[in-house]
């Protein structure tokens, strides 16, 4: 082969690598979000090494035997890489996740055959016929409003983005309040930031407690911490407190997962904290669903040295199960006693919220709510009501 030949195979080599590299690159930008950084700078030492080693062999700069060693090591090393990238992305697979993304409402929608929405043992007193108030809401509140649509709404196949009985998560049922695209949503209490967007748009929220929750923190299960105080809470969420063993654990640093901005549980975090400053959250690289990438707040993942939060009915399942257990707080476990008693010190109330809705049926599905009828639904899906 003529040097101008093999320049020629090498520019044309380079060009072939080069854009299947770049190819290479935009696929695992768009569709890895664990060790993405990792697996794109390999693609990248891959390439260099591909057109490095063709240069040194097709120009004789080094002999052939030195060159295959060289390359064999190169190329080995390259592959130890993204061998250990996927043993950790395995192991984060298989990590116990705690995300309000993983409960399939759909098994809880109010005329689903089977559903788990619950049932009074008569007919209720309050029913709507026509012009439905639209609802919608937490997740971990779903189960709760979706037994009240069974008993007062009308039979119908409610869809959950686009209906009558919506489930949007707080974030979005706040939003679509705001929007007047819902009358009354059932949720935590709004965060300051929710707050001014209301009066910014001249709305008053009227926020009506109808039921009472736990707010839990929760680890693994082999984790020897039991219980934290809540200036022990407040010392890890604004990063005072790093490791395990300051609170009688392992020495191990703490992993403090938080949730995403405006959310409920977020919101009732920082309320706990009071005007202690949050410290930043972990973060993951995730796919936005217009293709580009975002930076969202991990989701919990149950490392071995791990705390996450959310409400008590959520992740009761969980426990349950030996996958994590709740921390007590001052002594004291979240249970149903502790809520009513409010010896727990995060129990806290959950409400039915509207914002100026013309729809007539609202304030008496409200009063319904708080009724005898209404309470009981709260009590049989596993939360406290609020009147006994």
């Amino acid at each position: 082969m003529t040097f101008v030949m093999k320049i020629i195979s090498t520019i044309i080599l380079a060009l072939g690598v080069a854009f299947a590299s770049l190819m290479f690159v935009i696929y695992t930008a768009l569709t890895v979000s664990v060790g993405r950084h990792i697996l794109i700078f390999l693609i990248l030492l891959v390439a260099i090494g591909i057109i490095v080693f063709w240069t040194l062999g097709i120009f004789n700069k080094i002999n052939l035997k030195k060159l295959s060693i060289f390359a064999g090591i190169y190329f080995g090393i390259c592959l130890l890489i993204f061998v250990g990238q996927q043993g950790y992305a395995y192991y984060l697979d298989s990590l116990e996740v705690v995300s309000n993304q993983d409960v399939d409402l759909n098994e809880y929608k109010p005329f689903v055959n089977g559903t788990k929405a619950v049932d009074l043992e008569e007919e209720a007193t309050f029913q709507i016929e026509d012009d439905l108030p639209v609802i919608d809401g937490a997740t971990a509140l779903y189960p709760i409003y979706s037994s009240f649509a069974r008993a007062v709404y009308p039979e119908a196949d409610y869809d959950l983005h686009n209906s009558e009985v919506m489930a949007n998560q707080t974030t979005g049922a706040y939003d679509h309040l705001l929007d007047g695209h819902a009358d009354l949503i059932f949720a935590a209490g709004p965060s300051e930031h929710q707050e001014n967007r209301f009066e910014e748009k001249g709305k008053t929220l009227d926020l009506t407690p109808i039921g009472r929750e736990a707010f839990v923190f929760f680890v693994h299960p082999d984790n020897p911490v039991d219980s934290l105080t809540v200036e022990e809470i407040q010392g890890i969420y604004s990063a005072e407190i790093t490791n395990w063993q300051e609170l009688g654990g392992n020495d191990e640093e703490i992993r403090a997962f938080q949730r995403p901005e405006d959310s409920g549980s977020q919101t009732t975090l920082q309320k706990i904290m009071g005007d202690i400053p949050l410290m930043e959250p972990p973060t993951d690289d995730v796919v936005s669903g217009m293709g580009g990438i975002i930076e969202e707040t991990s989701t919990y993942r149950n490392h071995k040295n791990a705390i996450g939060f959310s409400f008590r009915f959520f992740a009761n399942e969980m426990v349950d199960h030996g996958k994590i257990k709740f921390l007590e707080i001052d002594g004291v476990a979240p249970s149903k006693a502790s809520i009513r008693d409010d010896s727990y010190p995060f129990a806290s109330e959950f409400y039915a919220v509207s914002a100026g809705t013309e729809n007539e049926h609202v304030p008496g599905f409200i009063e319904w709510i708080l009724s005898e009828q209404g309470q009981e639904i709260i009590e049989k899906v596993g939360y406290v009501p609020v009147s006994e």
